[in-house]
């Protein structure tokens, strides 16, 4: 890298590719196995990298011109940048740097032709970011109209803390009643000039233990031995103000973290709770290490505890890690001789090519609740890295632990002690106590908007013979459970309430949950409330959060702010004698992949002989192996009890091989598409009969509808108010206003209403 030599970083280790051409992944990762700190690269590149390379380890090199191009995953993907840019302009750089906010942003001037001065320096620092210098602008001479010197550089941005004893840098000061109280009460407690005793992490939650205070050999500085809890001590989330830790306090937080976020199974968690495991590894470093030749690698004499710290940062730069399992030497053997393969996760399909393709049988009568559970669960996807070791919040140890978590977090972050995070009708009137002229503002706000979004439910389905015999249709049904954000503590919206609550209440949603946060006395606002009680909300959530037994499960979520492919097939049956048919329609779509699965529900299930002599038939027949061993034949007492249960799995094509089938689609609540009688094999979906074959899979037909003309379409809402329309509205709306504190929007209608 010929430009490289001419550039200064603050941190080493860093190289820059700055140019365009094809990357060469294996020689990257291979340079931060070998200890390379970081990779500065150009943007065709990171778009690509970043779902290889961990972000602490990616810079992006970017064009000041090319910053809109930078997506927010691009952003998270990399921890820094390296922006070029042809003029210093510090309210530009200053809004590249809030984007960027949390990672280090360096400025390289292209072309680097000006020198540049301290008050510049300490500009982009006061920003958040640091200039890149060539080495040829700098001096350790006088700074000049061409150089600048190299100290002065360094210590443009320093700025100093005047005390009796002098000055002093990046410190913290201590007082006699600081060091009191951090003796009484064992935690880090320090004195502010400005504050008084400064009780550290007392609201950023860094907090620190004390272990021992002790003076320096002139007593005019004392050091502080502490255990940091959080981010670490630095104001930046950092551990130190003075960079990263490196060796073994590197390790020590690198072992608290993987123990934390190790998902169950893992290579990671299996060496934490596993002692056998354990004892093996280090048998087996420490084997290593007795036979190692070269120093890097040996504790033997002359090695010191710094030169064993650069070994374990250079280990940690790795990108590539080993598979987790002990060498035979250092593991005891199984107490029996049988071997039992590991789960894939996957069935292992038979070896034997002429053994029976079958389906696996349920009886609906015949089983518990949770093997009914079971058996709406679809195929895991075998994707690398999308295996339950790459989801730790999905953990059971996460579930268990959020539901208890919700409390304390809804205590510190809405300053609310809850009992219970959940609401449940009837609600009590207590709780829904509001002044009559606020009551009634409400009443006639739900009566209008409720009559507007009644009127654009039409209740009629679309129906098209886009042939002749052939008869597509389109209907709509209401997602059965809906989640309703309403922002609240310090503010009061039950404008929000009523404007998600109408729509779902009018839709038919049979579950409408409503979650706001709490006013700092743990209650919820009586509008809000009143609210809920108009819409039919079915619980109202103060705190709520994934994975928890108390929060109310939903298949949607609605609301403003921060919001938090298995080709499955379903096909009912009864008695129409036509096995052939049914066979057929499961093996067209067990052969999409082998992740797939297919789903017969009938009151007659002897079909199994007849997929068997379909399937080996045909050409992808070592696909239909593996996926029909994935699907279910579940028995059912009745046509009802069939579609009951093709609710519950919400597949992407659903098969009515029913006598009067058409009888049977009003039952039908959630499914990608349906194809109804004998006669309409889904295939021809697939194809030509019209309707669009892009629909929503993996069970998110619960919740989303296939692609279909309005899938692109937006609609805008309009309104035209007369005077006398205002005289009698304005009133009521310049109420609501001002019960939500917003002044601004009752004035908008008072003035027109006192002008006319």
């Amino acid at each position: 890298m010929p430009r490289l030599g001419l550039l200064l970083f603050p941190t080493s280790g860093l190289l820059l590719f700055d140019h365009s051409d094809s990357l060469d992944l294996d020689e990257l990762i291979e340079l931060l196995d070998s200890g390379l700190e970081k990779l500065v690269v150009p943007l065709s590149w990171a778009k690509e990298l970043i779902a290889v390379i961990p972000a602490e380890r990616l810079y992006l090199q970017l064009d000041v011109a090319n910053f809109s191009a930078v997506s927010d995953v691009l952003r998270n993907g990399v921890s820094g940048v390296l922006l070029k840019t042809p003029t210093l302009d510090i309210d530009l750089i200053s809004s590249i740097a809030k984007f960027f906010k949390g990672s280090d942003v360096y400025v390289l001037p292209t072309p680097p032709s000006i020198t540049p001065s301290r008050t510049v320096l300490r500009e982009l620092q006061n920003i958040g970011a640091t200039l890149v210098i060539p080495t040829s602008q700098l001096t350790l001479q006088d700074t000049s109209s061409t150089q600048l010197n190299m100290i002065d550089a360094f210590l443009a941005s320093i700025s100093s803390d005047p005390t009796r004893r002098g000055h002093t840098l990046g410190l913290v000061y201590s007082s006699i009643e600081s060091i009191k109280e951090s003796v009484i009460t064992g935690k880090g407690v320090y004195q502010s000039r400005g504050r008084g005793l400064w009780r550290k992490g007392e609201t950023s939650g860094a907090t620190q233990d004390v272990i021992r205070i002790s003076l320096d050999c002139d007593s005019d500085c004392l050091e502080y031995r502490v255990i940091q809890h959080g981010a670490g001590f630095c104001h930046l989330d950092r551990t130190s103000c003075f960079g990263k830790a490196s060796g073994l306090p590197a390790l020590e937080k690198t072992l608290q973290s993987r123990l934390n976020l190790a998902p169950e199974g893992s290579y990671t968690k299996r060496l934490f709770e596993d002692p056998e495991l354990l004892q093996a590894k280090i048998m087996e470093e420490a084997d290593e290490l007795c036979r190692a030749e070269e120093a890097e690698d040996c504790v033997a004499a002359g090695v010191s505890i710094s030169d064993i710290e650069k070994s374990l940062d250079r280990k940690a730069k790795k990108i590539t890690r080993r598979q987790g399992n002990a060498k035979p030497q250092w593991t005891s053997p199984p107490p029996s001789a049988s071997v039992v393969p590991p789960s894939t996760g996957r069935p292992i399909p038979p070896t034997d090519s002429q053994a029976p393709i079958k389906m696996r049988t349920s009886n609906l009568s015949s089983i518990s609740a949770a093997e009914r559970a079971l058996l709406l669960r679809r195929p895991v996807l075998q994707i690398p890295g999308n295996d339950s070791q790459s989801s730790p919040l999905l953990s059971n140890k996460f579930v268990k632990m959020v539901t208890a978590a919700l409390l304390e977090l809804t205590a510190k972050f809405d300053r609310a002690k809850l009992e219970a995070t959940t609401v449940l009708p009837p609600y009590p009137l207590e709780s829904m106590n509001l002044v009559t002229e606020v009551k009634e503002a409400i009443d006639v706000a739900y009566a209008n908007i409720r009559r507007f979004h009644e009127a654009q439910t039409t209740g009629e389905t679309l129906k098209v013979e886009t042939m002749p015999g052939v008869v597509c249709s389109r209907f709509a049904r209401p997602i059965s459970r809906v989640g309703l954000y309403v922002p609240g503590g310090t503010a009061i919206l039950p404008s929000t309430a009523l404007m998600l609550g109408i729509p779902a209440q009018v839709a038919g949603c049979e579950e409408i949950v409503l979650a706001t946060p709490p006013r700092s006395d743990g209650s919820i606002s009586p509008e809000v409330m009143y609210v809920a009680h108009l819409v039919g909300a079915t619980a109202v959530l103060k705190a709520g959060a994934y994975g928890t037994e108390t929060v109310p499960k939903v298949d949607k979520i609605f609301g403003p702010g921060n919001q938090w492919v298995t080709a499955a097939k379903m096909l009912v049956q009864n008695d129409t004698d036509a096995l052939a048919f049914v066979a057929a329609d499961l093996l067209s779509q067990a052969e999409h992949g082998v992740d797939s699965q297919v789903v017969l529900t009938a009151q007659v299930a002897d079909i199994e002989e007849e997929v068997d002599k379909q399937a080996k038939a045909l050409s992808r027949v070592s696909i239909l192996r593996e996926s029909v061993s994935k699907s279910l034949i579940v028995k059912t007492s009745s046509v009802e009890e069939a579609i009951a249960f093709s609710n519950d799995y919400a597949p992407e094509h659903l098969i009515l091989h029913l006598e009067n089938a058409s009888s049977h689609l009003a039952a039908v609540k959630n499914a990608g598409s349906i194809f109804v009688g004998p006669f309409t094999p889904e295939s021809c979906g697939d194809y030509a009969s019209g309707t669009n074959h892009t629909l929503p899979t993996n069970g998110y037909a619960r919740q989303f509808s296939g692609v279909n003309t309005q899938s692109f379409q937006k609609h805008i809402t309009s309104q035209e108010i007369t005077q006398d329309g205002l005289k009698a509205l304005g009133p009521i709306v310049a109420t609501l206003a001002d019960c939500e504190g917003l002044a601004a929007h009752a004035n908008a209608v008072r003035i027109r209403l006192n002008t006319y």
